[in-house]
């Protein structure tokens, strides 16, 4: 991996000062570079997506010859190209910062980011300062993405990529799984940090001492905005800040799901091979690849330095030199170079902060990238100075240190945890090489049994005739499936964790009620899953919601969900998905929240893959249906309770009611009076006036509230309701496949 320290940003903020538009999801890509052509002016006629809706990536991939793609991709690493020339003549170490960068990205607050749709090769991330120079990475690529096609996507040929480039050095990897699918688009919905500035251009940096934590605000991971972890010089750049560079990168790969060993090995292993780049002068790159001429056709950071940028004049970090004096080669240089010397603060030739060696021997000195006769001192960067600095790191170093077949077992784990994370359960991993073992992160859930008609028939009577109300099976179905997203395609009712540590206590979930519906299904559910059963319920209680309304609608029920053990669930990392919010159920935790009610509804929603329709239908059945938070009345718009009504929005929208803010809720409660009669008539929360007074929101609210659109709604919201139930079913959907 390529240090960074944002030394160069393609011309930077190009709208300058604080100033600009400010979004939700912060600054969008025509804010920072204006001369984009705007193709988001055709989203409203669809998906960018050329394969079409009926495109199977995953049985595309299964036909590729895997075994010769990745001969080919071998070959690549020593085919030096004039126009980028290899450093020491192999590719590897270059190919290995695109995919880490690639997979770098995700978070775990909320699933996104990550490699699971070859986002690196859209803005802003293939403009970022850490990506500088990738997009000739991806260039080098073409020919074999061209020649396999549809066979493998960049996704995953980012990935297998890297693992070839280590392979193809001598070093050690777990194993490969393919099946992320491209999208060509980039994910408009992903924030990235509200920053008018690239990390270069004096930024604070989003930690700092006096302010702890945050400045980094849920749910960014990286240091500053145009990083992909932490700034390689030092916090701020400052580098004589040692225990803030521990700090900073302890918080930032903690939010990436990485423990201290993890850090240690990913760092020590990933500055095995490689060099960074600071040889020249900074102030002669040009643009960014998005902000570029159009006659660079996508290359971005174009030198006008006499030889073009390129070899030994390569500037990207600003930083300058190889770490070890093996650059291509998996040995143990790393920690024996770190640790054997006394290191001094220098000045790369670009100005970037960099550490190198006193008294080096020329043995332990590198060989020039462009020129193996040349030798040359060896450096470390503030970062990698961390991992002598910090107790903790020093003491996993210095075991790595003296166990290498340790440390190689953990680089190898922790490379293939990286470039997987955002993949979801073991079964969505399709080839050769996925590892036979269960990695706790990767959700384990056992197979299911599918269930026959008549135990199904059985147990819903059982369920149907133990007095549990449709409240209380509705909110315990929701809780259990609606913690799916599709980001990283975690969560879901597929394992039954909403009985399990940490799920089971989170406040949303209304334990006490929870583990009552809990307790009766699992003395009524036989043979059935508890994850089956819990599903189930929820079908019962949709029924139940139906009777006698004039209106019936068949309700799916798929089965063949497993359930997970405690030993199975990582509490650490589902922590992290616990709801500050939840309009769906009107619940608002007690930590105040920096975004809007309806906009966290939104995010929810879309990390449950719902269109507008469909978060529409769903809030108005799931209020009068009795699924709000505890015993709160706020949005349950009906006198018939329980039963699956469009009285949310007939009574929404019913121009007797005069609204007013409840004094002292700051804006956050609301009382409706009868305009003709006063007195109170209904309570409602931000979550659901904005149906009414979100023009958008409101029209679709509509086609449920007029006349005859009961029936609609009745439909829509059972369609809505089973495609959230069955969001995490890739048992199903990919069960052919292995």
């Amino acid at each position: 991996m390529d240090a960074k320290t944002g030394s160069i940003s393609g011309g930077g903020c190009p709208m300058g000062g604080d100033g600009g538009v400010r979004a939700l999801l912060g600054r969008t890509n025509k804010d920072w570079w204006p001369e984009m052509l705007a193709t988001e002016i055709l989203t409203p006629n669809g998906p960018s997506n050329p394969m079409g809706e009926d495109f199977d990536y995953a049985e595309a991939f299964n036909a590729l010859d895997y075994n010769a793609l990745k001969a080919d991709l071998t070959a690549l690493m020593t085919d030096s190209q004039p126009w980028w020339p290899a450093d020491y003549g192999h590719y590897g170490p270059f190919f290995i910062r695109m995919a880490w960068h690639a997979a770098g990205t995700y978070r775990t607050a909320d699933g996104r980011g990550g490699a699971n749709s070859g986002q690196q090769r859209f803005a802003p991330l293939d403009s970022w300062p850490d990506n500088g120079n990738l997009d000739k990475a991806r260039r080098l690529l073409w020919p074999i993405k061209q020649k396999y096609g549809k066979h493998i996507s960049w996704a995953d040929l980012f990935i297998l990529t890297g693992n070839v480039a280590i392979e193809s050095m001598g070093g050690p990897t777990f194993g490969f799984g393919g099946g992320r699918a491209d999208v060509y688009e980039p994910e408009r919905d992903i924030y990235w940090g509200s920053e008018d500035k690239w990390v270069n251009e004096g930024v604070q940096t989003r930690i700092a001492p006096e302010h702890g934590m945050e400045m980094l605000e849920g749910p960014l991971a990286a240091i500053q905005m145009g990083l992909i972890y932490v700034n390689p010089e030092g916090p701020g750049g400052n580098p004589h800040d040692d225990e803030g560079m521990a700090r900073d990168m302890k918080e930032t790969f903690a939010r990436m799901a990485m423990d201290a060993e993890e850090i240690v090995a990913l760092t020590a292993g990933g500055h095995t091979f490689g060099k960074a780049h600071g040889n020249g002068d900074a102030s002669l790159l040009g643009a960014a690849p998005a902000g570029g001429d159009l006659a660079a056709m996508g290359f971005g950071w174009v030198s006008s330095h006499e030889s073009g940028g390129i070899g030994e004049h390569t500037v990207t970090s600003g930083i300058e030199g190889a770490w070890t004096n093996t650059p291509d080669q998996w040995t143990e240089n790393y920690f024996r170079l770190l640790f054997d010397y006394d290191y001094e603060l220098v000045k790369s030739p670009a100005g970037a902060n960099q550490w190198q060696p006193i008294n080096q021997k020329e043995e332990d000195m590198a060989p020039a990238a462009w020129d193996p006769s040349i030798k040359v001192p060896t450096m470390m960067t503030t970062a990698d100075m961390a991992l002598k600095r910090d107790p903790e790191f020093r003491a996993i170093s210095e075991r790595f240190r003296a166990d290498h077949e340790a440390f190689k077992d953990a680089w190898a784990r922790a490379w293939f945890k990286l470039t997987h994370r955002d993949m979801g359960p073991k079964i969505r991993y399709l080839g050769p090489e996925v590892p036979a073992e269960d990695l706790i992160w990767q959700d384990p859930v056992p197979a299911g049994t599918m269930p026959s008609d008549a135990d199904v028939a059985a147990v819903k009577q059982k369920i149907a005739d133990s007095g549990l109300t449709v409240s209380q099976l509705v909110k315990t179905a929701w809780a259990s499936a609606s913690t799916y997203r599709k980001s990283d395609h975690r969560g879901g009712a597929n394992g039954a964790r909403v009985s399990l540590a940490p799920q089971k206590d989170w406040e949303v979930n209304e334990p006490q009620v929870i583990s009552k519906v809990i307790d009766t299904l699992n003395g009524l559910r036989g043979n059935m899953s508890l994850a089956d059963a819990i599903v189930l319920g929820g079908v019962v209680a949709l029924e139940m919601a139906m009777k006698d309304t004039g209106i019936s609608v068949p309700v799916p029920f798929t089965g063949g969900r497993g359930d997970s053990s405690q030993d199975q669930t990582d509490v650490e990392s589902f922590a992290v998905m616990e709801p500050e919010a939840d309009a769906f159920r009107n619940y608002v935790g007690k930590k105040k929240l920096a975004v809007k009610t309806e906009e966290m509804m939104l995010d929810r929603a879309s990390l449950l893959g719902l269109s507008v329709p469909e978060m529409v239908v769903l809030v108005g059945g799931l209020r009068v249906l009795g699924a709000n938070h505890g015993e709160r009345g706020h949005g349950h718009f009906t006198k018939r309770s329980g039963k699956l009504t469009n009285d949310f929005f007939v009574n929404l929208y019913d121009m007797t009611n005069v609204w007013k803010s409840v004094e002292g809720s700051n804006d956050q409660e609301y009382v409706a009076t009868d305009r003709k009669e006063g007195g109170e008539k209904w309570h409602a929360t931000r979550a659901d006036l904005v149906f009414g007074s979100n023009s958008e929101l409101r029209a679709v609210g509509e086609v449920y509230a007029e006349k005859g659109g009961d029936e609609k709604f009745v439909k829509d919201f059972v369609k809505a309701w089973t495609k959230v139930m069955n969001a995490d079913r890739f048992d199903l959907s990919y069960a052919k496949y292995h």
